[in-house]
């Protein structure tokens, strides 16, 4: 089983590289959603990357995955510029997930 990587910038590609993780770079939501197809239909990935940027490219749609499938593990990363989280996406991320607010 591996990591697969989906970044918005070559400098995260280039660093996983570095750590033995492959994976593409995309910008539009698109290609996001085309790489995240990839990814879910390759069996040896068990833990997809994905930056926050590109996430907010598509939210819905990587919410769903990752509360309605077991595998691959969806994981979002910060990248090169930091972390775009708001303050309460961990609380609306399990309010969405659970229906319990917090």
């Amino acid at each position: 089983m591996r990591f697969y990587l989906i970044s918005d910038n070559i400098d995260t590609q280039a660093g996983m590289r570095l750590a033995g993780i492959q994976g593409v770079v995309v910008h539009e939501p698109e290609e996001v959603e085309k790489a995240l197809d990839a990814a879910l239909n390759m069996d040896d990935v068990a833990v997809i990357l994905i930056t926050e940027t590109l996430l907010q490219l598509c939210p819905e749609r990587i919410y769903d995955l990752k509360l309605n499938r077991k595998c691959p593990l969806i994981v979002e990363i910060p990248d090169r510029h930091g972390n775009g989280r708001t303050k309460d996406s961990i609380t609306r991320y399990v309010r969405e997930a659970i229906g319990v607010k917090i």
